[in-house]
């Protein structure tokens, strides 16, 4: 009796354990490239460790949005997963705009998001602000 119940603990540990894996590779940890506009972003919805190399002060993140060349940057701040869909919530690094936006994994390598309301997402581009469009297409990179 005693053993049924030990291997019931162990194979629900190990369900749990392999579920864990399988989400921390889940499609939301993930290197995003948008070259048409040079932006990527960098996220792990499930750890939640992103850390923005130019700006360490914000700590571990869930992930960001930036562009090729700048420190600027788009803060995901809270987030909520849906299957192949992530609602987020974002902030620009001063703090002065945010917005919500879906992020949908098309396949194993396209992903889009699309603005859903707030702030226009804009980037800096040769001394001025570049607006990104509401729906931007994504590339995963390894």
């Amino acid at each position: 009796m005693m053993t049924k119940k030990i291997l019931l603990a162990a194979f629900m540990l190990m369900g749990v354990l392999g579920a864990k894996a399988q989400q921390a590779d889940g499609p939301f940890r993930a290197y995003l490239y948008n070259n048409e506009y040079k932006v990527f972003m960098r996220l792990n919805l499930y750890e939640q460790d992103v850390v923005i190399s130019w700006q360490e002060m914000f700590g571990q993140l869930p992930g960001f949005l930036a562009k090729e060349g700048n420190n600027y940057c788009w803060i995901i701040t809270d987030f909520t997963i849906d299957g192949n869909k992530a609602e987020l919530e974002i902030t620009n690094d001063y703090g002065s705009e945010d917005l919500t936006a879906t992020l949908t994994q098309v396949n194993d390598t396209v992903y889009t998001l699309r603005q859903n309301s707030g702030s226009t997402m804009k980037v800096p581009e040769k001394k001025s602000w570049k607006k990104l469009p509401t729906t931007l297409t994504f590339i995963k990179r390894k």
